[in-house]
Order: C-alpha cells, then sequence, then structure tokens
C-alpha cells in the first residue's frame, strides 16, 4: 500500500495582521534610545576641569588603544581602559571617535565578505 502524502497545513500570510511600518518602527526605536538616555548619567567627582585632566586628544588616544589595554586590564588590576578623572563630554567624545573611526568599528563591519 502506498502511503498518502498530506498537504502541509497553510502558514499565515506574512504581514496578516497589525504591524509597524518601518517610520513607526524607527520612532519606536527612537523612543526607546530616549527612554534609555534618560538614565545615563555621570558621577561628578568623575569630572575634573585642573591642569592635566584627560581631555579629548586623550580620549581620542585611549579610545584607540582600548582592544590592547581591556585586554592588558584582564592580567593586571593597574591597567584601565578609561581615564577616571577626565574633561567629561570632550573626553567622551574622543574616545567614541578612537574607538569607532580609528579603531575601524565601523569599517570592519560594512566590508563585504565573498
Amino acid at each position: 500500500m502506498i502511503p498518502r502524502i498530506r498537504p502541509h497545513p497553510p502558514t499565515p500570510l506574512r504581514g496578516a495582521g497589525p504591524s509597524l511600518s518601518r517610520w513607526g518602527r524607527g520612532i519606536a526605536a527612537l523612543l526607546l534610545l530616549a527612554a534609555l538616555s534618560a538614565c545615563a548619567s555621570q558621577v561628578d567627582a568623575g569630572v575634573s576641569q585642573e591642569a592635566g585632566t584627560p581631555g579629548f586628544w586623550w580620549g581620542l588616544w585611549h579610545g584607540f588603544v582600548f582592544p590592547f589595554a581591556w585586554i592588558g586590564s584582564l592580567f593586571d588590576p593597574g591597567i584601565a581602559v578609561y581615564a577616571v578623572p577626565n574633561r567629561g563630554g570632550w573626553y567622551d567624545f574622543g574616545f567614541f571617535l578612537g574607538i569607532t573611526v580609528l579603531g575601524g568599528g565601523s569599517w570592519f563591519g560594512s566590508r563585504s565578505r565573498k
């Protein structure tokens, strides 16, 4: 006797039911990021305007050497990946640029794979 083949049950159509448009998802993501950013704060003791306090250029350097400093910090507690105290926003901006631009953060992710 030949077994009878049963068809698979129908799958629901894609897009059937309520869904957000591309704009709706973008706005929802921005609202979520805004809500998360409201939780961020910096300790006042971590910001100093005294001479010799790391600023933008040191932040840029620390961001660039971050991968090496992080590996070193796993083995030596005297190595830190982020300077505290620092000048605040300018140090943070330099650190961010050092990690993303000089460190190749966005460049490596945009390569096409063959």
